[in-house]
């Protein structure tokens, strides 16, 4: 080995070895030293040798210098004539000999064996060699490309928001787009080669050639052809050769897809395409991929918007799998279930972040589908003896709480109608959810169904809340139609068949179109004067709920129609209230209420009804005559009177 050194305590700093002449101690030949921030004070002896033909970081660094790209291996991992002495040899089979050569050349220090990570191949375990070989490129700087890509990026609609921040840093950062693969099998590149000089060009007439050959019988034409076939009659290079070959290599199978716009959007729908919708991982993918040869050809990205979804997980959030006996298959859910709930589980999971599945969440959502659809089935039973045109009661003459739940339906189709249009489909289900469950059931139809069931049939008051019913229904279904498809359909068609209020023509909700919110229905001073009515029915609700608890003594009221209210308020209060006196007991389902003026805050007091209960409408009367053998109040027995 070496045995002619000197050690010397001379110190030098790094940049001391830039440019300097560095002789080979294998072969005569010289090394130039070079920088680069990969070298570190921590690891080995901070001076490293550099094979720009065999690394990612080596290559660049060299590049930098603008160093020849050497790359003495060929395709079987053997050294290729470049080094003489060990050519054939595979490169770790010739390590011994590599170091016998050094030791007889005197130039070997010392031998010792290290241990540190290393790649290797994940199928057959073997380390893997890096090794430059020739392919086609894009540069991706080519005439300021990466500034237009850039600049089409934020000129595209991001779903969720973030997106533009990942496909931003993704698109500063990228090197250039190797375009080839060596594989048997894909899309080839078009391109030949002169076997005289070796020239390689793309001519157009032999890709149009190509593609004719390719429509007829399939893209593998070009390696069953003779590339005689391709070319035009008499061509020849310009080095005066006529013989040629043919590329091997495939293109990039994420450039087939990447450029799928241009097959897809431009020759058969239209260019750009309105949405690009994938799973997060797509921003290093198909998005990127789309984007660059769409803004190089076109100059612009090949889409308007691109909308990204988490990947799909189990209740805990850990990631489905055969072995852990988490997986839950679709097909499981709409056996046991029904497709409705499959596709209400989609739209009503935030699906930017991944999306979580179970039993329990599943039996959650059929929950909420049952509230929904029953609040369906409530109305369209109570609009069997509707007919729309001939008992609709205009909007001037409907009772404000009437008014007021066509100004709330205005708002939820407004509020849905913004989700939509913000792809936010969990809020679509969230609103809707909420309406039935909040505005519906738990106000509105509880209100209503005295009217319904009580009121003469053809009575102004009980067509004005079928009026109303009949709008909030036809409006809830085409708001969920785009989710319930099934359910908003069979309800459609059932008012279509069994009752006069669809349209002939409109044989489905689906040629329907989502109405726009009605801006002259939302009065703000309506909105305003409902939710001071809201906050004493919210007091009132309080004071009835305390009133039914049994105490020390017996529970005071049973239902709220046994109470009677007494309501003081303050003479803002007062004198607000006693403009909806008459109905205020029908908005707080109770069967009395008295109010008075006081100089305090909002008091509510319970106490029992006075009178009798009438059998037919629960509600209790002191004008329950004593005769009366049904022992019916004065509205009811009108009622059934008239139908007599």
């Amino acid at each position: 080995g070496l045995k002619d050194y000197e050690i010397t305590d001379l110190v030098f700093k790094g940049k001391d070895f830039e440019h300097i002449k560095c002789k080979n101690p294998l072969i005569d030949s010289q090394s130039v030293g070079i920088l680069a921030d990969f070298v570190s004070m921590e690891d080995g002896s901070g001076i490293v040798h550099n094979a720009p033909g065999h690394g990612a970081e080596d290559y660049s660094v060299c590049s930098k210098y603008n160093l020849p790209i050497l790359s003495p291996v060929d395709d079987k991992g053997a050294f290729t004539n470049e080094v003489p002495e060990f050519a054939g040899h595979r490169v770790f089979a010739a390590n011994p000999l590599i170091i016998k050569k050094l030791q007889e050349l005197g130039t070997l220090l010392n031998v010792t064996e290290i241990s540190h990570s290393y790649p290797h191949c994940w199928r057959c375990k073997h380390a893997v060699i890096f090794r430059a070989t020739f392919q086609w490129f894009m540069n991706v700087d080519h005439e300021g490309l990466r500034q237009k890509l850039l600049a089409s990026a934020n000129n595209t609609k991001w779903v969720p928001s973030y997106g533009i921040k990942r496909i931003t840093a993704m698109l500063e950062n990228r090197p250039d787009w190797c375009l080839s693969r060596q594989r048997y099998w894909g899309v080839p590149i078009p391109a030949i080669y002169c076997e005289k000089c070796g020239n390689v060009e793309l001519i157009p007439s032999v890709i149009k050639k190509y593609e004719e050959y390719s429509q007829k019988e399939s893209c593998s034409c070009w390696f069953t052809r003779p590339v005689e076939d391709f070319l035009p009659s008499g061509y020849a290079c310009k080095c005066g050769g006529t013989k040629f070959r043919k590329e091997n290599d495939i293109f990039d199978v994420w450039f087939d897809s990447g450029v799928s716009h241009e097959a897809v959007m431009a020759k058969r729908l239209k260019w750009p395409a309105d949405m690009y919708l994938e799973g997060s991982d797509q921003h290093r993918g198909w998005f990127q991929t789309s984007m660059i040869p769409a803004v190089a050809l076109r100059g612009r990205a090949p889409y308007d918007t691109v909308l990204t979804h988490g990947f799909v997980v189990d209740g805990e959030g850990k990631k489905m799998s055969k072995s852990l006996g988490n997986v839950i298959a679709p097909q499981e859910i709409i056996k046991n279930f029904g497709a409705e709930i499959l596709r209400l589980w989609v739209s009503s999971s935030d699906y930017s972040e991944d999306v979580r599945i179970s039993k329990e969440i599943i039996e959650r959502l059929v929950e909420t589908y049952r509230k929904i659809r029953n609040t369906i089935r409530f109305i369209i039973g109570n609009l069997c003896d509707y007919e729309h045109g001939k008992n609709r009661i205009k909007y001037e003459d409907l009772p404000e709480l009437e008014k007021y739940m066509l100004l709330r339906l205005q708002q939820l189709n407004r509020d849905v109608t913004k989700a939509y249009d913000a792809y936010e489909f969990h809020s679509v289900i969230s609103l809707v959810n909420n309406f039935c469950v909040l505005d519906l059931s738990g106000f509105y139809l509880d209100i209503l169904k005295d009217r319904l069931y009580t009121y003469p049939a053809d009575s102004k008051e009980r067509r004005a809340g079928q009026t109303v019913l009949h709008e909030i229904l036809i409006t809830l279904l085409k708001l969920l139609s785009p989710i319930l498809t099934f359910t908003a359909e069979e309800a459609w068609q059932i008012l279509r068949q069994e009752s006069k209020n669809i349209k002939e023509s409109s044989t489905s909700i689906f040629v329907e179109t989502i109405p726009e919110p009605d801006k002259a229905l939302m009065n703000e001073t309506l909105e305003q004067n409902w939710k001071k009515l809201m906050e004493v029915r919210d007091k009132a609700n309080l004071e009835l709920e305390k009133a039914r608890k049994p105490g020390e003594q017996a529970p005071l009221i049973g239902s709220a129609l046994e109470a009677k209210l007494l309501i003081k308020a303050d003479k803002d209060l007062f004198e607000f209230l006693s403009k909806y006196k008459n109905c205020l007991p029908a908005i707080l389902i109770v069967s009395q209420l008295e109010l008075k003026q006081s100089g305090q805050e909002l008091k509510i007091t319970v106490s029992h009804a006075d009178g009798k209960k009438c059998p037919r409408c629960w509600n209790w009367s002191t004008d329950i005559a004593e005769t009366d053998e049904e022992g019916l109040c004065p509205r009811c027995k009108k009622a059934v009177d008239a139908l007599v």
